[in-house]
């Protein structure tokens, strides 16, 4: 049985700007740190996979001085998992506050992978409240129920390691072959691709200009019809898949068995640090 394995952060909603960036600098402000970070930061910071992780980007010993922490290291830890927790307690209630939308197309495109019996589920380095929260908002309660959900620390090592996609396939009992992953950043590309997963992108606020070659699909979102329409653009389209106005299941399943396509990409420079479109033709179909 085919599956569609969702990032969340950049994929189900666009929630790095608006939602985690705002969470960290509250964060930062109620325990009295000396740091805010600006978007322009922030947009290196999200490179780093966890949010517990790019808290310890901080931790110079100039900055730990700074702060008057501890320095030995467990005690920083402990800083760290306190500041994380109270992190994702101000990041759930701005997604409960409803001010950060669903990404175009991804209830649809959900709920008809559910119809037509196809597993589903979020594979993300998030902390776990925070990517449920942002599920129920995407899919809403009924779909969202539909899915597993594999995220935070349910592995050591964040993306771009493949750990939490190889997590994830194991636990449903998947070939990785049978997978599509959504993602919307070249180190969650890598990580589905280091798990054996094909991997279409949907570009999100920080990512637009990253290197996605290896990605079976680039698109600048999946797309929805009137009356919220948003039309989706093709970035890169190596296998010729061609999706319209709106990428729907079966351009997802023209995709299985693909893999990592980073030996078929163009030998050109990508444009903008994407795929060629790819060729014109005939687009292959599921048999």
């Amino acid at each position: 049985m085919p599956a569609l394995v969702f990032d969340c952060d950049g994929v189900l909603a666009d929630t790095e700007r608006d939602g985690h960036l705002p969470a960290f600098n509250r964060t930062f402000e109620e325990f009295g740190l000396p740091v805010r970070w600006s978007d322009a930061e922030y947009a290196e910071k999200v490179k780093v996979g966890g949010g517990k992780e790019r808290m310890r980007t901080l931790l110079t010993p100039e900055f730990v001085a700074a702060a008057g922490l501890p320095s030995d290291p467990a005690a920083l830890d402990e800083r760290i998992a306190v500041w994380h927790r109270r992190k994702t307690e101000i990041y759930t209630g701005i997604i409960r506050g409803g001010s950060i939308p669903p990404r175009p197309g991804v209830r649809r495109v959900a709920a008809e992978a559910h119809e037509a019996g196809w597993t589903l589920a979020v594979a993300s380095t998030s902390a776990e409240a925070s990517v449920r929260s942002v599920l129920e908002l995407a899919m809403g309660p009924e779909l969202a129920a539909r899915f597993s959900v594999f995220a935070g620390d349910a592995v050591q090592r964040k993306k771009p390691a493949p750990d939490i996609y190889a997590f994830a396939v194991h636990r449903l009992g998947l070939d990785p072959a049978d997978a599509v992953a959504i993602e919307d950043s070249r180190n969650g590309m890598l990580s589905a691709l280091g798990a054996g997963l094909v991997c279409a992108v949907t570009t999100s606020a920080y990512t637009g200009e990253e290197d996605f070659t290896g990605a079976a699909l680039v698109v600048t979102s999946l797309g929805d019809p009137p009356p919220r329409e948003t039309v989706t653009r093709v970035l890169g389209d190596p296998l010729g898949i061609r999706p319209g106005p709106r990428v729907v299941l079966a351009d997802l399943a023209a995709l299985l068995g693909s893999g990592d396509l980073t030996d078929s990409a163009t030998s050109d420079p990508p444009v903008g640090g994407l795929l060629d479109p790819g060729p014109s033709g005939p687009r292959p179909r599921p048999h």
